[in-house]
């Protein structure tokens, strides 16, 4: 938590400073925004943000830490007014009055969040509706917008859907869509559970969400629930377990094998199921691309292989990757791809209520590796390539 507490002392801000408008912005105070010093929530597993307030107001400052890759000392932050309260002196963030009753979510995960506290009702518009997996929003097709992707966004049809609030991600910069929306006076936030590590981080901002709609509380329980699910299925695995797979993830873009970093999201829930990780070398806190000879040398070495890509089943996989088809895994038919819950159109249940779920995540990799140590039953999220 030093981490954070250095960048509310004073690092850069971004956010609606730039602008006039009322929803990004401040007015004239009754308050300033050293008065908002109380922390409402400080969370535990994750890193990119921290709820403030003052023990006289109900309102709320959302603080949001370097929400893209590669950002440095960036805050962003958001003001939630309640009781007609208006935004601190100093303040110069985005701005929303009352609690957020209409949104636009670029991110599937953002409704998974929703959904999880009982709010997805409140999603007016997502970002690539065919690729969703949510069942309310599938149902509600015909009524909730579908408003395009970064760089391609159809702000007429933003501004039709009347949010109090977008929220946005950012990849290796500030989302695109931040100046259009200032000009339109559509305050936004940014939600950066993707860049956690920790399965349990990524979970923990449904309490973000829970601020924005009011459901701080039941976010913060059901966070709660979920870490001691999760911690619960870690315990099923002996400290002192014999032996730990070896597995290797994912598969060939082009000519290159993207492996991801050692303390990296997925690399967690493996050591938590009890395995082990083919290329612990890659310490650089970011993917490295391998060369196909490379990723067949460590994959050579593999009892298991996770995250295969979409092939149908072992034979497509052969097919497609020749070289492939005599390593271990493929031999021992332990080759296992996260779509089993898959849209038509495309769209992964994995990286939507995975984010959510990631107890559910953890007991399919406890199945996967270690067969024998739980009743039989069907994986959630993963398929066994045939």
């Amino acid at each position: 938590m030093l981490y954070i507490k250095k960048l509310i002392a004073g690092l850069v801000v971004l956010g609606c400073a730039a602008t006039a408008i009322v929803s990004c912005g401040h007015s004239a105070a009754t308050s300033y925004l050293s008065d908002f010093n109380d922390t409402i929530y400080a969370p535990s597993e994750a890193g990119g943000f921290v709820i403030m307030g003052n023990k006289s107001h109900r309102s709320s400052i959302i603080n949001v830490f370097n929400p893209w890759q590669g950002a440095d000392s960036v805050v962003t932050k958001l003001f939630i007014s309640r009781d007609g309260e208006i935004a601190p002196d100093g303040f110069d963030g985005c701005v929303i009055d009352g609690d957020a009753r209409r949104i636009v979510a670029m991110s599937s995960t953002d409704i998974a969040m929703l959904d999880a506290i009982g709010a997805v009702d409140r999603v007016v518009g997502v970002s690539g509706l065919e690729y969703i997996s949510n069942p309310h929003i599938s149902a509600g097709r015909d009524t909730i917008g579908d408003v395009g992707f970064d760089g391609s966004v159809n702000y007429e049809l933003i501004v039709s859907l009347n949010p109090d609030l977008v929220l946005l991600y950012g990849i290796n910069g500030a989302s695109s869509m931040e100046r259009k929306l200032e000009e339109l006076g559509i305050p936004y936030l940014y939600i950066g559970d993707y860049l956690e590590e920790s399965p349990l981080g990524k979970a923990e901002w449904m309490v973000v969400l829970g601020e924005l709609t009011g459901l701080r509380d039941k976010a913060a329980d059901g966070f709660i629930a979920i870490r001691q699910r999760y911690e619960d299925v870690k315990a099923l695995i002996p400290e002192s377990i014999a032996s730990r797979p070896l597995v290797m993830l994912n598969a060939p873009y082009g000519d290159s094998w993207f492996l991801p970093p050692s303390g990296s999201y997925m690399v967690r829930l493996i050591s938590d199921a009890g395995g082990d990780y083919v290329f612990k070398r890659n310490i650089s806190g970011s993917s490295v691309a391998v060369d196909i000879e490379e990723a067949y040398m460590l994959a050579s070495q593999a009892d298991v292989w996770l995250n295969a890509g979409d092939m149908a089943g072992l034979q497509q996989l052969s097919r497609q990757l020749p070289k492939f088809a005599d390593i271990k895994s493929v031999g021992d038919g332990k080759v296992f791809s996260n779509d089993r819950r898959r849209t038509p159109s495309g769209g992964n249940d994995f990286f939507e209520g995975g984010v959510v779920n990631p107890d559910i995540v953890l007991l399919d990799l406890v199945k996967i590796l270690h067969p024998g140590l739980i009743p039989e039953s069907d994986l959630y999220y993963y398929r066994q390539l045939q």
